[in-house]
């Protein structure tokens, strides 16, 4: 099969009407080989996505008159028309489905929010002293690769361990080539300090091939290694080495000891699925080299799985298949179910990694222990996900009872404002609903061009610029805003509220108390005669909701401060001077020999470097005197 796009053939059926759907004469005329399916409402937007070995008879199923679960009959209800591709395929229909599921995002496919690219160790050669390090991005850099990893947190604690056990340095080239004596990984003994020749290149490379069967999962030849160096250094009369390899299998036995380790040494990702209500839970053990090193939970959105079969294929296939995620797709993928599209997704698994494979539904051994440990996390974590739902409802109700509020209040906006000394203000908005934090809706903001440290001037332009943009059907207005502060940052918001006309919206600040302990917060609710403060008992669930979104609110600002401030830093004061390029920098550079030397330099010294006007040169020199 060729990495092209599957030859399709549109159907003719392709012109919206808001009339009810016409199914029996669609159906008359639908073709029964392989293809994709669209459904679509009233106003064209796509309702859901699906794929089919028979067209003819997977889309007749919905239209059937008994047997339809409530929240499929509730979609088919709202299909105003139904698109087809048609495909060589099935696996070409199950290609083209996760592009168009990707490109669409429907209402009624599951949905995932999972586009990052996957970190990996690296392994670097330089000097004859090769580097170990956390790595993220493309694998055209030289080196050799180990991974893909969960998370950036698995990738570290693998770091972590090798660091310990093998200590193979992990430092910067920059920071290595320039050291005159050993660091403080060296006094640790986190490190062997080769940078300043206390260890042979020989030794070296000898850890470092350690290193790399710790991280292929031949464990087993490791430890076989290990001790027969070890007894070779004992009969040898080096204590002290012999000694040293002793820890170094009993840490590598201990790290065994701690998980489930394959013979083999393979790669695998292990899936469960857990399904209550309307509410799904999917959770990932990465087992890499063997070893398990992390997992992580899935809360999809997918209205219509009707069974843990219908997610675990909805997930595999939306979670693996893309060009994009090749790399990161292990040689095997264990599930507990038997899959009905099982062999077809097995297919097109190896023809986007470009690899074989392997689909696993029926395993034994330590692989059925896997299983029974991700089952057992996605079923607990379900739990505790409900929980904490139903539990945001409860504050949501008791906010709205706090509030004295007419109707039911869904949806918080939060602001918050972070600098250092009026340094890189950052303003953020975080989001939250009846389901919790809506992390995509969230937004941060730069401030510019106010007295720095004027924090009721930054919150007047964060939030006139973020209603600025829902007033032009950019997202969706908030029931209640809560600003942290108290009466003077509610009277900032006051006055956009004024201008964008929006009397509907609850105006809330949330105020430290004298003492600047959570649960002693001041509350200000805006009325028509000014700021009422509300009383509040510290241990009111509406005032444990508040705390939460505005402790969020300063965690995404501070985040965000943090980030802006570091990346002014690492700047050079010349690529910050309006008009001045990095030609013209590096001829400043060359003709003055660093930043101190121009800034001793006069306006006339400055126009004299080739490419400097005489314009440029007052405005370098002002930017420079006057900053």
């Amino acid at each position: 099969m060729s990495k092209q796009s599957p030859v399709s053939k549109q159907s003719p059926a392709s012109k919206h009407d808001s009339a009810s759907f016409d199914h029996k004469h669609f159906l008359a005329r639908l073709s029964s080989r392989p293809g994709v399916y669209r459904m679509l409402d009233a106003s064209g937007e796509v309702l859901y996505i699906g794929k089919a070995r028979n067209l003819k008879k997977r889309v007749g199923s919905y239209f059937r008159a008994s047997g339809l679960a409530a929240k499929t009959m509730a979609m088919v209800e709202k299909i105003a028309n139904i698109e087809v591709t048609i495909t060589n395929s099935e696996t070409e229909a199950l290609l083209l489905e996760q592009s168009l599921i990707k490109t669409h995002r429907p209402a009624y496919n599951i949905q995932l929010r999972d586009d990052k690219s996957y970190p990996y160790i690296l392994l670097t050669d330089s000097a004859g002293f090769p580097r170990l390090s956390f790595y993220r991005g493309s694998r055209k850099r030289e080196g050799r690769f180990f991974g893909p990893y969960p998370s950036a947190h698995a990738t570290r604690e693998t770091l972590q361990v090798l660091q310990k056990v093998f200590r193979v340095r992990q430092c910067e080239d920059s920071y290595f080539k320039n050291r005159s004596r050993p660091c403080l990984q060296y006094q640790i003994d986190r490190c062997t300090a080769p940078c300043v020749g206390l260890i042979s290149k020989e030794d070296y490379a000898r850890d470092v091939h350690y290193s790399m069967l710790f991280l292929q999962g031949r464990s087993n030849v490791l430890t076989r290694e290990l001790t027969t160096t070890m007894e070779q250094a004992a009969t040898e009369e080096n204590f002290e080495k012999a000694a040293r390899l002793r820890d170094q299998i009993i840490d590598l036995r201990r790290i065994q000891q701690q998980q489930y380790v394959a013979n083999s040494g393979g790669d695998a990702d292990i899936i469960a699925a857990e399904l209550e209500r309307a509410y799904a839970c999917v959770h990932v053990i990465y087992v890499r080299a063997g070893r398990i090193i992390g997992s992580m939970n899935f809360f999809p959105r997918y209205r219509l799985a009707n069974s843990r079969q219908d997610l675990l294929s909805a997930f595999v296939s939306q979670a693996y298949l893309g060009e994009d995620k090749a790399a990161s797709i292990p040689p095997e993928i264990i599930v507990p179910e038997v899959l009905e599209d099982g062999a077809e997704l097995q297919t097109a698994l190896s023809y986007v990694a470009g690899r074989k494979i392997k689909l696993s539904m029926r395993v034994r051994g330590h692989r059925a222990k896997w299983l029974e440990l991700a089952t057992t996390n996605a079923r607990d974590s379900l739990q505790g996900h409900i929980s904490n739902k139903q539990n945001i409802r409860k504050r949501f109700s008791q906010l709205q009872q706090l509030l004295d509020l007419e109707e039911p209040a869904s949806r918080i906006e939060c602001f918050d404002i972070s600098h250092t000394a009026g340094e890189g203000t950052v303003a953020s908005c975080v989001v939250f609903d009846e389901e919790g934090a809506v992390k995509s809706d969230y937004r941060r903001f730069n401030i510019r061009n106010i007295q720095p440290g004027d924090d009721y001037a930054a919150m007047e332009q964060v939030l006139d610029r973020r209603f600025t943009r829902l007033s032009k059907g950019e997202g969706k207005l908030p029931d209640i805003l809560l600003i942290d502060g108290g009466k003077g940052q509610l009277s900032q918001a006051e006055k956009v509220m004024e201008k964008f006309q929006l009397p509907e919206i609850h105006l809330l600040g949330i105020a430290k108390g004298i003492s600047r302990r959570a649960g002693q917060e001041t509350l200000f609710l805006s009325t028509e005669q000014g700021p009422k403060e509300i009383a509040v008992a510290t241990e009111s669930p509406a005032l444990h909701l508040l705390q939460q979104v505005r402790d969020e609110a300063h965690r995404f600002a501070i985040t965000g401060h943090r980030q802006r401030r570091g990346k002014k830093r690492k700047q050079s004061v010349l690529e910050q001077i309006p008009g001045l390029g990095p030609k013209r920098r590096r001829e400043l550079l060359k003709h003055f020999g660093g930043q101190q030397e121009i800034k001793k330099a006069s306006e006339a010294e400055i126009a004299k470097v080739t490419g400097i006007s005489t314009k440029l040169a007052e405005n370098i020199y002002a930017y420079l005197h006057n900053n």
